[in-house]
């Protein structure tokens, strides 16, 4: 029988990328508040909450406990709002690409991950994972237009 941390593992690794992605966003719109391309950038944020709430209502259901901060994951938060402020929002927006291929990456890894409950793999395959693909053709459309 598998334990509880074994099923929450993997969600709880996505929980710390949203939660650095929520942040990641935050930060960079409070950076580029007034440029054109904070729409999009909001839009994105939203996604990133609701996948948030999403991962934790899932390990809260498998008698998990979700974290509550984004661990090592909060560091490249911390790249984007330096980033912004040293090479302008072009630079900013590709950093943000980048965080969302690395998550890509997660998701599709949580999903070879033999404990994880197959309502959870089914919601990460039908949403959360094309949610997180659309992204980045998003940021590099914003980052053409810079």
């Amino acid at each position: 029988m598998t334990s509880v941390e074994d099923r929450t593992a993997g969600l709880n690794r996505l929980i710390r990328g949203e939660l650095s992605a929520v942040e990641t966003y935050r930060q960079a719109l409070d950076k580029m508040r007034d440029a054109p391309e904070a729409t999009e950038l909001h839009a994105l944020l939203t996604e990133h909450r609701a996948a948030l709430q999403t991962l934790r209502e899932h390990v809260t259901h498998c008698g998990g406990k979700p974290p509550e901060t984004s661990g090592p994951w909060g560091m490249w938060a911390t790249l984007i709002e330096g980033t912004a402020q040293l090479f302008g929002n072009a630079a900013a927006l590709k950093a943000l690409k980048q965080g969302e291929e690395h998550g890509i990456k997660e998701y599709e890894e949580v999903l070879t991950d033999p404990h994880l409950d197959c309502c959870c793999a089914n919601v990460i395959r039908a949403e959360l994972l094309p949610r997180a693909r659309s992204h980045v053709p998003i940021l590099d459309h914003l980052v053409e237009v810079q």
